[in-house]
This record gives structure tokens, sequence and C-alpha cells, in this order.
């Protein structure tokens, strides 16, 4: 890689915007080098960057070890990787098993991570693969990370909350608050997080009906907004790794548009803007 792919490849890398100026995007240099290289620099991407500001103050990796959303976003990541490579080789997509957990690490690390590198077209890959890194993206990126999506701690605060959930089930008087790490999580930002996540999932819903409204498939539609809310870049089907948004109208990039504003925006701050609460003096 020249120094100038070097530059470029590395600003969108650490910032997970996965641009590349190569049609091919990360696989023009066909290299397993280059590609592990991204895959390690996109994962430390996308844990919260305070914690190496911690780590530097300390003098120690202990901080990232004892995180709890650093470990969940880092064995997400690994299961993952692991789970699509077994896949890919039990399926006969890859005959050795060390090519198909390359083309697995790079290809998903990129997708959970929202970068949106493609070394190859995973679209043409078992149709577990490709829509299980859709619904992965956003997921394995921390608070105060360079990536976008629901972010590990909520999803973290939706599983304890489930499982408070279904133990009052069992014991409906049993006080069982919500840690993370050592802190207890108040009963508001549990709430806060269940808003969002409705909030997050109606918008997705809302703006794919209107890309099927406008005529396209339903692969392409919903592919399109969660990629473009997660501020991923590649979708499925006409809009995967291969091929690009020009496919879309007018009307159909501007719903993707407003989709990538409210995921870069995280929704809530955009939508308090419509309440009439926000206008009254």
């Amino acid at each position: 890689m020249g120094a100038l792919d070097a530059a470029m490849h590395m600003f969108t890398t650490m910032s997970l915007g996965g641009l590349s100026p190569y049609d091919a995007s990360f696989g023009q240099f066909a290299s397993p080098l280059l590609e592990w290289t991204a895959v390690v620099f996109m994962t430390l991407a996308s844990l919260n960057f305070a914690l190496y500001f911690l780590c530097l103050r300390k003098r120690s990796i202990g901080v990232l070890l004892t995180d709890t959303e650093a470990r969940g976003t880092v064995i997400v990541l690994a299961a993952s990787v692991l789970l699509v490579a077994a896949y890919l080789h039990w399926q006969g997509v890859y005959a050795d098993p060390l090519v198909a957990l390359r083309a697995s690490a790079f290809n998903v690390v990129s997708i959970a991570s929202t970068t949106g590198y493609a070394t190859v077209d995973f679209n043409q890959w078992p149709s577990f693969a490709p829509w299980f890194m859709l619904m992965l993206s956003g997921l394995a990126t921390s608070a105060g990370s360079t990536g976008a999506g629901i972010k590990m701690i909520r999803f973290i605060v939706l599983l304890k909350q489930a499982r408070r959930e279904m133990l009052r089930a069992l014991h409906p008087r049993v006080i069982n608050p919500i840690r993370i790490g050592e802190a207890v999580v108040e009963n508001n930002v549990i709430f806060a997080v269940l808003a969002f996540m409705l909030m997050y999932g109606t918008t997705i819903l809302a703006l794919t009906f209107l890309l099927v409204v406008s005529g396209l498939d339903v692969i392409t539609a919903f592919s399109a907004v969660v990629a473009s809310v997660n501020n991923m870049g590649p979708g499925l089907n006409q809009v995967g790794p291969a091929s690009n948004y020009a496919v879309l109208n007018d009307f159909e990039t501007w719903v993707c548009t407003v989709a990538m504003l409210l995921g870069r925006l995280e929704m809530m701050s955009v939508f308090v803007l419509f309440t009439a609460a926000f206008w009254r003096k």
C-alpha cells in the first residue's frame, strides 16, 4: 500500500468510516497482512476511546480487560467471526478454513463496527451470513467510540433488564438491581434505553416502508435503511458491497439521507425538535 492509500485508509479505519477510493474497497489490495492490520484497528476503534486515556494514565491495560462494555464488544466480535467462518466453511464457500477465517474476520468486523469496508461480495454468501452481519451492525461499537448504531452498552442493559424481568416473574418481591461493573444502573437510564430502542426500531420500519412504497424490493429497502441508520455503508441486494446507492432514485436517496442523519445524531435529539414542549418558552 502506498503512502497516500495508507493515509486515506488509516483515517477511514480509525473513524470507522470505511471510505475507499477503489470500487473494490479494501479488496483492492488482496493482502492478508493489510486485512488483519485493519481488523485490529477497526476493533480498537470500536472501543471507548476514554479507556485508552485511562490506560495511559494508569500505565496498564487492566482498564480494558475489566470494562464490561469492552469485554462484551470483543467477545461478540470474536464469537461472530468464528461462527461465520465455520458456516462459510461448512457451506463450501471456502474449502480452506483459514481462508474462511480471513474473509469472515475482515468483513464481519467491518460490518459489525459500522466501518463498511469489504474484501468480497458477501451479498453472494449463503443468506445466513450477510443477514447475520447486517443484524450485527452497530451492536459491536462502544459508547465513546467512533462507531454508530445502538452501542454495546445499551445491548448489555437490555439483556440485564430482560433477565431481571424473568427473575421477577418467578420471584415478584425480589430486589435485583442492574449493575454495570460496580455501578448500579438507575431506572431512569433503563427507561431511556428502552425508549431509544423503541424509536430505533420504529424508525427503521417506517423508513423501510417508505422505500418499499417507492418501488424497492424489501431486502434492498430494509438493508439500505439499516445500513444508513447505522452509518455502515453497504447493504444487501441492490445496495450490496459490489454495488452502490446510485441505483436509488431521488426520493429514495433523500430517505437514506434522513436515515443517516438520524443515526448519526442518535434519533432522540432530532425527534425532540418536533415536540411542542421544545418550542414552548
